[in-house]
């Protein structure tokens, strides 16, 4: 099966000026040379701290974005840096659904026409079939009939995330990219939106790019997980893998935040000292490793430390930091 979107060696920077004459003084390195693949059908989960650059990849994967380096392929084709008028065709085939629907959803539009501007841009079908497809697309995510002469303030934020998959998906694309779908949601809410969009998924055999900082939400809906940092991804495996045998310790770290549901058990909690360094200025070597004053650190100022694939579909940075001793020595001779 040949792979719906291929990313290679993506960047994306985004320039800093200062001074009176606002010269270019540094980058912003939000997205930072990454390699990734989703297969038709699949969930991607993409998951790591606030400020890692994973709303700016999942904003690149759609060309929201026009990526600093690196290449975009969809269905086989390179859209990386192709026109707005191009991309138009294109667009229909892969949509993104924003984390807060209260500022993703137009507040003067009703949602007749939240959900309608789709078809309408791409010149779906007849002003009828349009009316019809928008009731459709309602049922579909929960909503009544009667809401589509409403405006997203009447809705409570559940609903208006309901709104906002109705648009998303009212073109029946191959691709989502979903950022942060439910964190803007009350806990009560978020299981039935995760669960509305396994269903619609499997109904509408999309992809998804799920792209959370909740791991345990991310377990729930992705058969693949990749686990992001200062804007690489530093481990990507099956999320039975990932969870069952995680090898990066930023990704120990993550899985040990996670709330256990017995409360009679215990596990070993990992804590992290300090923030993720800043991606203006990122240390020299291991940027986790500079984070929690490992050791190893000066042996990597300046080692390249690439994604490896140390078992079958698992791959992990090569990163003496980060890896145990057995680890690293497999993964450096994979290099």
């Amino acid at each position: 099966m040949s792979n719906l979107l291929e990313v290679e060696n993506l960047k994306m920077y985004f320039p800093v000026r200062g001074g009176v004459t606002m010269k270019h003084v540094g980058d912003v390195k939000a997205v930072d040379g990454i390699s990734l693949f989703v297969k038709p059908g699949e969930t991607l989960g993409l998951v790591g701290e606030s400020g890692c650059g994973k709303s700016t990849l999942g904003k690149c994967l759609v060309r929201l974005y026009d990526p600093t380096a690196g290449k975009i392929s969809f269905q086989g084709n390179d859209i990386t840096h192709a026109s707005m008028a191009s991309l138009r065709p294109v667009r229909r085939h892969f949509q993104m659904m924003f984390q807060d629907p209260a500022d993703s959803l137009n507040a003067r539009f009703s949602v007749r026409q939240i959900i309608r501007e789709p078809l309408d841009i791409q010149g779906i079908g007849t002003r009828k079939e349009r009316e019809t497809r928008v009731l459709e697309l309602l049922e579909k995510v929960g909503l009544p009939a009667n809401a589509v002469n409403k405006f997203p303030n009447e809705f409570s934020g559940g609903q208006r995330q309901r709104i906002g998959i109705a648009r998303a998906i009212a073109l029946n694309p191959e691709l989502l990219v979903l950022d942060e779908p439910v964190s803007a949601l009350d806990v009560s809410v978020q299981s039935q939106v995760l669960n509305l969009l396994v269903e619609l998924q499997k109904e509408l055999n999309m992809a998804y790019v799920f792209i959370a900082h909740d791991l345990a939400v991310v377990k729930h809906v992705s058969d693949r997980v990749a686990v992001m940092y200062l804007g690489k991804i530093v481990e990507l495996a099956d999320a039975d893998k990932i969870y069952r045998d995680p090898k990066h310790a930023y990704t120990k770290a993550l899985l040990s935040a996670i709330p256990m549901a017995d409360p009679t058990r215990k596990k070993e909690r990992v804590i992290l000292q300090g923030e993720i360094p800043s991606p203006i200025n990122p240390p020299e070597g291991s940027a986790f490793g500079h984070r929690i004053d490992h050791p190893k650190y000066e042996e990597t100022i300046g080692l390249d430390m690439p994604l490896v694939e140390i078992e079958t579909g698992h791959w992990v940075a090569a990163d003496p930091c980060c890896l145990t001793e057995e680890d690293y020595s497999k993964a450096r001779s994979l290099v």
